[in-house]
């Protein structure tokens, strides 16, 4: 099967989206499959060429720097799409790249899968004006673009619910991103201390994420002052970057906690593996998450989470087993974190549940899934197999 993934982001820029992408890629490989990439460039960031991965030239975002903006034009699309041979398309974005995959769908007949990876209509702060006004549009346009595709995937049953509430036709499954476990094996338990200098005695309280007003970071903060008043030997860890990483070490730098917060920056998968199982706890404020992948590579490490039950996370985290679910309300974010602390039994039996349910959501088990709806459209007779022309590899920087 030869799989086109159409994007509007892409390694090296990184995301869930781009994590999903990558995931599910690796284990079609593995089975045989071709996947090819149409993403954007990112002409600061210097991405290396890639085998069948075809680049568009793009903008800087004028609030996200580091997000560019792929112009969805290209004079090669069409004879490219029929050299390869493509049997589906299947876009991760109702904008850009993603309509542009969704009229190659149409011209040449090719089913369309759209993975809602994003409640796009929380992120309309990066707007520059007409906010909520914004927001009736976004909803809108990914209303219009999921009842335009053969199949909707969903990462969570909240989310099904949530498309279906704003009135979405199309047919729609559930199919979370899975987590690939082989990487957390043989894991370095000391690796922040030896990194970045946290103290032997202190236990590590990590986020994996986004440094964006849409991850609620500002809210955690504002609960680990809290715990830092019973636990004075907590330490917090903010694995990423975004658009509010000044001002939320402005904050820290106010409210007193700068000591005791850490900002690693982007880190590579190799060393983010690390930061888990280095750990002591994973903590999640995200409201705005369709799934909440880092909480299933949190349980991988072995790692109970604390996190508000809204979406994705509700359904990532077992309340009471691997984990304790919270309303978005300071105190009970800040208390069950202190539970946990408090309560040795309680915090190794979640570890325990932790471990024992992350292979539920593994990156095997999603890519079987999402084959079989693959293969469940192509089997219909409204599209016939195509003979293909032989595919000569190319490497293309940039269309």
């Amino acid at each position: 099967m030869k799989i086109g993934v159409f994007t509007d982001s892409f390694r090296p820029y990184t995301s869930g989206v781009v994590r999903s992408i990558e995931l599910f890629t690796r284990e079609f490989n593995q089975r045989g499959h071709d996947v090819f990439i149409f993403g954007p460039d990112y002409p600061a960031m210097h991405p290396p060429k890639e085998e069948g991965v075809f680049r568009f030239i793009s903008v800087p975002w004028p609030t996200m720097p580091e997000f560019t903006l792929p112009i969805p034009i290209s004079i090669h699309l069409s004879t490219t799409i029929k050299e390869i041979g493509l049997d589906i398309i299947h876009a991760h974005s109702p904008f850009l790249l993603g309509r542009l995959g969704a009229r190659a769908a149409r011209r040449h007949k090719l089913p369309l899968v759209f993975t809602f990876h994003t409640l796009y209509d929380q992120y309309v702060h990066y707007f520059p004006i007409a906010e909520e006004a914004s927001k009736q549009v976004v909803q809108a346009i990914g209303r219009d673009f999921c009842n335009h595709c053969n199949m909707v995937v969903a990462p969570s049953q909240l989310v099904v619910n949530y498309l279906r509430r704003i009135g979405v036709e199309a047919p729609i499954v559930n199919i979370p991103t899975g987590i690939e476990l082989e990487e957390f094996e043989n894991l370095d338990t000391n690796w922040l201390k030896d990194n970045y200098g946290i103290k032997p005695e202190e236990k590590a309280l990590l986020f994996v994420g986004r440094l964006g007003q849409e991850k609620n970071v500002v809210f955690l903060l504002k609960a680990f002052q809290n715990v830092l008043q019973q636990h004075p030997e907590v330490h917090l860890v903010l694995v990423g970057k975004g658009p509010q990483e000044n001002f939320l070490r402005q904050m820290c730098y106010q409210i007193g906690i700068s000591n005791k917060v850490t900002f690693t920056g982007v880190l590579p998968r190799s060393s983010i593996v690390h930061c888990y199982a280095s750990a002591y706890m994973f903590v999640f404020p995200s409201v705005t998450e369709t799934q909440g992948l880092v909480i299933g590579e949190a349980k991988a490490a072995g790692l109970p989470t604390v996190a508000i039950k809204a979406f994705g996370p509700a359904e990532m985290v077992e309340d009471g087993e691997d984990g304790i679910l919270t309303e978005p309300v300071m105190t009970q974010f800040s208390e069950a974190i202190i539970k946990l602390l408090d309560d040795d039994a309680l915090y190794n039996y979640m570890k325990g549940k932790a471990l024992q349910n992350a292979p539920l959501i593994s990156s095997a088990c999603s890519a079987e899934n999402m084959l079989e709806v693959y293969q469940d459209l192509l089997d219909d007779n409204a599209y016939p197999r195509r003979k293909r022309r032989t595919y000569r590899r190319k490497l293309f920087r940039t269309w």
